[in-house]
Order: C-alpha cells, then sequence, then structure tokens
C-alpha cells in the first residue's frame, strides 16, 4: 500500500473561494471540499488543488526579485489563443507579452491572486533559460 494517497498542491490567498472558482472554471472541475479556510478542487482530468485562507498573503513579484516566485504552474492547452481568452474571461492577466508575429510554445499569466502559471502547447522537456 502506499504511503501517500494523492498530491494536492495548496496555494495561499485571502480569498480561497474567489480563487477556487477562478480555477474550478479553468480546468473544468469541481469543488471536493470547503471549510471556512480551505477550498479543494478537482479539475476534469484529475488535478487535484486546494486553496488556503492567509490574511497576510502577498501576491508573488515575478518576475521581480523583490518577492521571489513562490510557486508556478504549467497547463498544457491544445488552443493558446482559446485558453487565453478563457484565463482573461476568468479574471487572470497576461504577465509576459510578446511579438504577435507567429505561435509560441507557452505564454505566462497571473491568477485573480497574482499567482503566475503558464499554458504550454507541448509538454516541457528542455531545462528553464534564463
Amino acid at each position: 500500500m502506499a504511503l501517500v494517497k494523492a498530491g494536492v498542491v495548496v496555494l495561499d490567498c485571502a480569498e480561497p473561494e474567489k480563487l477556487a472558482g477562478f480555477y474550478k472554471e479553468l480546468l473544468e472541475g469541481e469543488e471536493t471540499d470547503a471549510t471556512a479556510n480551505r477550498v479543494e478542487i478537482r479539475g476534469s482530468e484529475g488535478m487535484r488543488m486546494a486553496f488556503r485562507r492567509d490574511m497576510n498573503a502577498t501576491p508573488p513579484s515575478w518576475p521581480r526579485p523583490e518577492n521571489a516566485l513562490q510557486a508556478h504552474l504549467d497547463f498544457v492547452v491544445d488552443d493558446l489563443d482559446e485558453a487565453e481568452r478563457r484565463v482573461i474571461g476568468l479574471g487572470g492577466r497576461p504577465l509576459e507579452t510578446r511579438d504577435a508575429s507567429g505561435p509560441f510554445e507557452e505564454r505566462g499569466y497571473a491568477d485573480p491572486a497574482g499567482h503566475s502559471f503558464t499554458l504550454r502547447l507541448v509538454t516541457p522537456t528542455a531545462p528553464k533559460q534564463g
């Protein structure tokens, strides 16, 4: 029998209900548990995330070094433009703007609480550069 039964990515934030709603819609998932200080969801493909209330939470300032990157999520998508429209429609914002002259493998965003994440067309295989 496995010692660890499941893994959950947990993000601290001031408003866990609001942030859980953002990711629940983005991942086309469902809420699986909620207390006064924590909300957990499961995405349609099984990814589990939880959002814990921390009234002193401050968003990461990535890419600025003052408040180093605390966590980073990658989501693999089939269509970057469609996924970007959905992210922005749900209240996310772009972090990295790129020259619009052609397609790109990935794009960076922040969720409504400021946590960064990347939408990727393919699963990353190369080491991070820079």
